[in-house]
Formats: C-alpha cells, sequence, structure tokens
C-alpha cells in the first residue's frame, strides 16, 4: 500500500500552488468588488483562463482526453489533491476550466455525444469557450427519488418537445452558460406504467436560447445569491430537433449514473480543501484572540476542536482517495459504495469543521470579512446536492446487508452460545 503521491502529481501541485499563489488569490479583492456589485467578472476571470491553459494547468480532471483535446490526462488519484488546492478560493476551479457542472457534462459527453454533438457542445467546452448546466432537479418531486420526475419529453414528428420546470440548477445564469442537458420523462407516465422505473427517462441538449426555455430567477442559497446561479428553469413546449438526444430513450439514468462518480471526488477534495482552509484560519484566530486573561487557543474545548478537525480531516481525506483508487483501477459501478460514502463524509465534515472554526472566531464569522459563513452554507448545501445524505446512508447500508447475506453464519464461532449440561 503506497500513500505517496505520483511524481506527476507532485509537479502539478507544485505548478498549481503557484498560479494560486501568484495570480488567484491577488485577485480575491477584485472578484469581491465584482461580486458585491452583482456582475460576473468575465474581464477577470478570461484572462486567468488563458493563462492557465498557456501553462498546461487545463481540464485537469479528464483521463480521456485525445490527443486533439485540450488538457491534461489525469488519473482520479493524481486529480484529487489539485482538487482540494483549488478548493480554498470558492470560484478558482473555472479558471482552470474544472468546475461543476461542466466538468460532469464534459465527461458525459465524451461518453455518450454524437460526432455532431461533440463537434458543437464538446469541443467548446474543452476548450473553456462556453459553460453549460445540468438541469434535473425539480420543485415538486422529492429528488431523492428522481423516478418521480415530472418533465415530460414528447416526440412530435422530427422534433421532441420538453414541458416542465426545474430548479437549483448550478451554472444556468452564468454569462457563458450556453446549453442545458434536461433530464425528464419520456411522454405520458400512463404510457409508461410497463417500463421499468429506470428505464423512463431520458437526456436531452437544449440550447439556452431556445424558445420556451426561460430562467426564471436565481435562487439564493443560505441567503447567499450565486453569481453564476442556482437558477429556476421552466420549458414550455420547447422543440429540439431529434439529434438532440444524448444516448437513447429511456437512458437517462444509465447516462445520469456514468456522470457522478468522478465528480464527487472532485467535490468532497474540493470540500476538504475549504476545511483545511478554516482550520488554519481557526488556529491563527485561537492564537492572537484574548478572553479571560488567556489566550483562545489555551482552551481546552477549543484544542479539543482543533484536534477532532485535524483528525477527522485527515480521515476524510483518505476514503477520498480510496474512492479515486477504486474509480481508476475499477470503474464507476465498483466505486458506488465508496463514491456515496465521500459525499455523505465530506458535507457533514464541512459543516463541523467550518462551525468549529465560526464559534473560535465569534460573531465575525457571521459576516463577510471572513469566509467562513459561505463556505458553512455551501457544506449544508451539499447534504442536499448530488443526493441527500439519507440517500447515500441508505446505499452504503445495502451494500453492507448484501454482503452479510452472502456470509450469514461466518461468524457464529464469535457467539458464545451457551448449551444446558449433558444429563
Amino acid at each position: 500500500m503506497d500513500f505517496a503521491h505520483s511524481p506527476l502529481s507532485l509537479s502539478m501541485q507544485a505548478r498549481l500552488q503557484r498560479f494560486m499563489a501568484d495570480l488567484v488569490l491577488p485577485s480575491m479583492a477584485e472578484w469581491h468588488r465584482w461580486s458585491d456589485a452583482g456582475e460576473y467578472p468575465l474581464d477577470l476571470i478570461e484572462p486567468l483562463k488563458a493563462q492557465a491553459r498557456e501553462l498546461g494547468l487545463w481540464n485537469l480532471f479528464l483521463p480521456s482526453l485525445r490527443d486533439d483535446q485540450p488538457g491534461t490526462r489525469l488519473s482520479n488519484v493524481d486529480y484529487a489533491p489539485l482538487a482540494e488546492i483549488m478548493g480554498r478560493v470558492p470560484w478558482a476551479a473555472e479558471v482552470f476550466n474544472c468546475s461543476a457542472p461542466d466538468s460532469g457534462t464534459m465527461e458525459l459527453l465524451q461518453l455518450f455525444a454524437t460526432p455532431a454533438q461533440a463537434e458543437r457542445w464538446l469541443n467548446p467546452l474543452l476548450r473553456g469557450e462556453i459553460r453549460s448546466c445540468f438541469a434535473m432537479s425539480e420543485p415538486d418531486t422529492a429528488s431523492s427519488d428522481p423516478t418521480q420526475l415530472q418533465t415530460a419529453i414528447v416526440r412530435d414528428g422530427d422534433h421532441w418537445v420538453v414541458n416542465g420546470r426545474k430548479w437549483f440548477i448550478t451554472g444556468a445564469a452564468h454569462p457563458l452558460c450556453r446549453f442545458a442537458v434536461v433530464m425528464g420523462h419520456n411522454g405520458n407516465p400512463i404510457e409508461d406504467e410497463t417500463l421499468p422505473d429506470h428505464a423512463r427517462h431520458s437526456m436531452l441538449i437544449v440550447p439556452m436560447d431556445t424558445p420556451g426555455l426561460v430562467v426564471e430567477r436565481n435562487i439564493p442559497v443560505m441567503d447567499h445569491q450565486a453569481l453564476d446561479g442556482h437558477g429556476e428553469l421552466v420549458l414550455r413546449n420547447v422543440r429540439v430537433p431529434l439529434d438532440a438526444m444524448l444516448g437513447q430513450p429511456g437512458e437517462g439514468f444509465a447516462l445520469a449514473q456514468a456522470r457522478l462518480g468522478p465528480g464527487r471526488v472532485h467535490h468532497a477534495m474540493r470540500s476538504i480543501g475549504q476545511c483545511e482552509l478554516a482550520l488554519e484560519l481557526m488556529c491563527e484566530r485561537a492564537l492572537e484572540r484574548r478572553a479571560f486573561g488567556g489566550r483562545i487557543a489555551d482552551f481546552a474545548n477549543v484544542q479539543d476542536w482543533i484536534a477532532e478537525s485535524r483528525v477527522e480531516i485527515d480521515q476524510a481525506r483518505l476514503l477520498v482517495m480510496h474512492a479515486a483508487w477504486t474509480l481508476d483501477t475499477a470503474g464507476t459501478a465498483a466505486a458506488r459504495t465508496a463514491v456515496s460514502a465521500i459525499k455523505l463524509v465530506s458535507s457533514r465534515l464541512q459543516t463541523r469543521v467550518l462551525d468549529r472554526a465560526m464559534q473560535v472566531f465569534g460573531a465575525m464569522s457571521l459576516s463577510p470579512d471572513t469566509p467562513l459563513a459561505r463556505l458553512w452554507a455551501w457544506g449544508r448545501a451539499l447534504r442536499f446536492l448530488d443526493g441527500p445524505d439519507e440517500v447515500h446512508l441508505r446505499t452504503i447500508a445495502r451494500a453492507e446487508l448484501k454482503r452479510a447475506k452472502g456470509q450469514r453464519g461466518s461468524n457464529a464461532a464469535h457467539l458464545r452460545r451457551w448449551m444446558p449440561p449433558p444429563g
């Protein structure tokens, strides 16, 4: 068992950390000026993207790039620590063309797009010229059970007609968002009653300027409105040609599962980066702040918070790296339970560590003077995104029970059995 990073990963980490220190962190003040004005800072982001691409820090998450596609071919194991570094600045991933939901969309299109779809949508994404959004969640159905999705996709001659409403669609308000991957129900639910639940949905590529598609609003998350948006989309008689479908009718769930594995590694490692930042800030604040005649750092309960955070972050990182290794060596299907575990652990970790850091900072942590409140809110949101905690707990429990059924009785020798004496 080797816990060392590969020479390639170590080299990429050093280059990325240098880029973050020299170019991203000095841009933070300008980012906040744009953000406070409610404008997306393309004039800031685009030059940084050009520099990152020139330096080879581009599409780092995609191991399956062809020779004619821009980017660096890294395994999930090699990419994971880079995601952690990016995660310390929430908007940094876009600079390296590694941000959600585009990373998942690029993987999806690599696997399932036709040559024409790839030329129109995948290649501009890989070049960082456009952005995308992934429209699955709906306001009137529980996203924990996607088989209930009500957005209807009906064939009408040479077109698909889409009607429905989607919400919390990340990236929908980004000024470069050019298309949505929309997941919906195949036609009339009554007509599909004979089909299995997971064969009733499909995915379409819908350009954002298609008549009938409206971004109704940019929904604030925990009272913070992201510049790139968590949009509510309304689709009223949206018509797209038949070649807009990804894969075949009824394959929506299979496509969605293929998309999720690596993306959850990315999310989890970005969370760990944010937890590391929170722990560093907590320690610095504890050393500087004084109360009752001493430093906050000298209080036993604060030392417990610091120690618990250190251990929990390291535990989570090891779990994520194991999931990344499983994805690389055994594939998405074999890593399903491991991926659910890291999604569950990382989101819960973020709210715990951020809560401790906020307690050490006091009321200042509630203000925009530190990143803590926003990072805590994002951690809380992650307990819903890509499936709520309860769904992942169920996935993990079912895997354990399945294993127990396969080896039932093997632990009988460990049970102390009292038998009556003979005679």
